[in-house]
């Protein structure tokens, strides 16, 4: 049961451990953009190709998202302050191992495999302990603290990577969290109190784990490679560890099937756990919390948010280098605001979740967040500056600072103290899910209108018949990545180039539209959540942990408690 009686105020040990967490999220969000900027740099240092690099950000998230519930089911068992020293550990080894390397292999097993799996162990444990250190007013604040850290982090990844691979080395991205690390490891051990366990430690769920974590890994795996090997038909082979696995030849591409047998393990770990939970043996995750309203309409809300945030950070940045021409250095800078505006929206966010609660807080922000993506749609063309931009960066970010950080309060906060973890874990997990899939809809959609718009651009200039079909054909096969040969004429390449950017524009203002669209479903979705009463804890605080979930849902919507 969490604390019986409410404060108001933050205590020394809680503000350390506060710091422990948001310090914790930061490097784990920071560690998933920090390195995008810096893929140019790393190809050439390590003398490889950009294939083999993107498996050291893909195979982080892969693992990441693979082992997320596991790693907050771990925590569940053994205590959240031990999974999440044990997380650190690794995650700082880990990051050892990565800013030493000297070839890819070294560099995906430090970053892509024991960061990924320590990252897994951390991130759930944050949230679980959050959940359970703050109670009443004050557990609107500490997450809005943790929601903008986690904000900032992926804001500012791009800026720390550009200035510390321009001015010292793309190796000092991993040596922050080896510094980082051990210092969050002593502050765990001396400040973050340890939890009562159980007089009978559950059981850990080894079959779920596996089906889980390969069910995830196989589902992310397809929607964030679907571009690359083709989503029906076969673009390239498929190799793993230099061996080709799946050729080109083949009727059928490898992303249905790897999704399609992802799908059906998910579905294999939902009906195992179904079993488990009516026999009683102590399932992975507890289904049973889907019926909570809270928990189960926040995770759709989630899943829908996740899809549409890729219209900022994913699109954006394309566009600023691909029509705009800004270097990665600069492109960061000119995302910079939004980190701002996701702090100062984090901090009134939790100011107003104590006078109209969080869940209003949530879908305020939801709103401001698709108001944000449609000033930026109005002010998407080759003569954009960051000034006619600011407005529309101020209102998403303030929206992901109100939403953010308030929504995930909102998911943890009728589930039981000892089964945080595992729900921390789903809440993160679907996130990576929602991610994965709006990088996959929104990168198709914005290749395939950039490609169309450039395409008929270049027809309707007076360029001559062979070097329009060449520029065609570049622009079909590269995209917005396409550079005319010198041998064209420089005349001849500035109007391609300016058809390239014209499309880029094109494609990012569908791009941008879709991601409004989606946000706005997300915030239709959020009515679906119920309010809870402003200033009085969840009905969930005051009951005994060992009340069924199933029945307190039904008390709630018959208005029992």
């Amino acid at each position: 049961m969490r604390a019986a009686q409410r404060t108001d105020r933050i205590q020394p040990a809680q503000w350390v451990t506060l710091a422990v967490t948001i310090v914790s999220a930061f490097i784990v969000v920071l560690d998933n953009t920090i390195l995008n900027v810096a893929i140019p740099t790393i190809m050439r240092d390590l003398h490889t190709r950009l294939p083999s690099l993107q498996w050291v950000v893909t195979g982080y998230a892969l693992t990441f998202a693979a082992l997320l519930i596991i790693g907050g089911r771990l925590g569940d068992i053994y205590g959240h302050r031990t999974t999440f020293i044990i997380g650190a550990a690794l995650f700082g080894a880990g990051s050892l191992l990565a800013s030493v390397s000297t070839s890819v292999g070294e560099l995906i097993l430090g970053e892509a495999i024991i960061e990924g799996i320590g990252a897994s162990l951390m991130l759930p444990a944050t949230l679980a302990i959050m959940s359970a250190t703050f109670t009443g007013r004050i557990r609107a604040t500490a997450f809005a603290a943790w929601g903008a850290t986690a904000g900032v982090g992926a804001a500012v990844g791009p800026v720390v990577g550009g200035w510390l691979t321009t001015n010292y080395s793309w190796r000092w991205s991993f040596r922050i969290n080896v510094i980082v690390a051990p210092l969050a490891i002593v502050a765990a051990a001396l400040f973050m109190k340890r939890v009562v366990r159980p007089a009978r430690r559950p059981r850990m769920d080894f079959a779920g784990a596996v089906l889980i974590a390969a069910g995830m890994f196989l589902i992310v795996f397809g929607l964030s490679e679907g571009g690359t090997y083709g989503w029906w038909h076969p673009i390239v082979d498929f190799t793993a560890i230099g061996t080709r696995v799946w050729p080109a030849s083949l009727a059928v591409s490898i992303i249905p099937v790897v999704t399609t047998v992802g799908i059906l393990l998910v579905v294999g770990f939902v009906v195992l756990e179904l079993r488990k939970q009516r026999l009683g043996r102590d399932p992975l995750f507890e289904l049973v919390h889907l019926h909570v309203r809270t928990f189960r309409y926040g995770l759709l809300t989630v899943l829908v948010l996740a899809m549409g945030q890729l219209g900022i950070s994913f699109v954006l940045p394309l566009f600023l280098q691909d029509a705009k021409h800004l270097s990665a250095e600069r492109n960061g800078l000119w995302m910079l605001p939004t980190g701002i505006a996701v702090i100062i929206g984090a901090q009134i966010g939790g100011v107003l979740s104590r006078r109209i609660g969080t869940t209003m807080v949530v879908r305020v922000g939801l709103l401001l967040y698709a108001i944000g993506i449609l000033f930026i749609l109005r002010s998407v063309n080759l003569n954009i500056t960051l000034w006619r931009l600011l407005p529309g960066l101020a209102l998403y970010g303030g929206g992901i600072g109100f939403a953010g950080a308030q929504l995930t309060n909102v998911i943890l906060s009728e589930i039981p103290d000892e089964h945080a973890g595992s729900a921390s874990g789903a809440n993160t997990t679907v996130r990576q899910v929602g991610s994965a899939l709006g990088v996959s809809v929104i990168g198709a959609l914005l290749t395939a209108r950039t490609i169309a718009a450039a395409t008929s651009g270049l027809a309707s200039t007076s360029l001559p018949a062979a070097v329009k079909a060449q520029a065609a054909a570049g622009v079909r096969a590269f995209g917005s990545g396409y550079s005319p040969p010198a041998a064209v004429g420089r005349a001849n390449a500035a109007v391609v180039r300016h058809a390239i950017s014209g499309g880029v524009v094109s494609g990012t203002r569908w791009a941008l539209i879709f991601a409004a669209v989606v946000i706005a479903l997300g915030a239709l979705m959020s009515l679906l959540i119920p309010n809870e009463r402003v200033d009085r804890e969840s009905p969930l605080e005051t009951l005994p942990r060992d009340i069924d979930p199933l029945a307190v849902d039904a008390a709630i919507a018959g208005g029992e408690v």
